[in-house]
């Protein structure tokens, strides 16, 4: 689905990209790899709750890099509605956490 979205221009890659879509109100869903920085993590966590934007935690960069057609990825903005909510809904199946960021309180860098 991830690459799908990509072929479509629907996916910000890369730290800048995704850091740039999130502030610009374009993400709808950031995915963060599991082997990131904690301050990536971070980072992403608190704009993310800051902007409101869907946010989950899963894969390895490498995971990320390979569903997009590039090299290792630590982040990932999707940017069409529907397939964040596809692939939200897929991740979800998988068992993993959707953090939807309503009402979250910001961690500290």
């Amino acid at each position: 689905m991830l690459g799908m979205a990509m072929k479509a221009g629907k996916v910000a890659s890369g730290e800048f990209s995704t850091e740039k879509s999130v502030k610009g109100g374009q993400a709808q869903l950031v995915i963060v790899s599991e082997d990131a920085s904690d301050n990536t993590k971070k980072m992403f966590s608190n704009m993310c709750a800051f902007y409101e934007v869907p946010r989950c935690i899963c894969g390895t960069k490498e995971e990320l890099g390979t569903a997009v057609g590039k090299a290792m990825r630590a982040s990932l903005a999707v940017t069409d509605e529907n397939f964040a909510r596809a692939i939200s809904k897929r991740l979800e199946q998988a068992g993993k956490q959707i953090d939807n960021n309503a009402n979250s309180h910001l961690e500290r860098v």
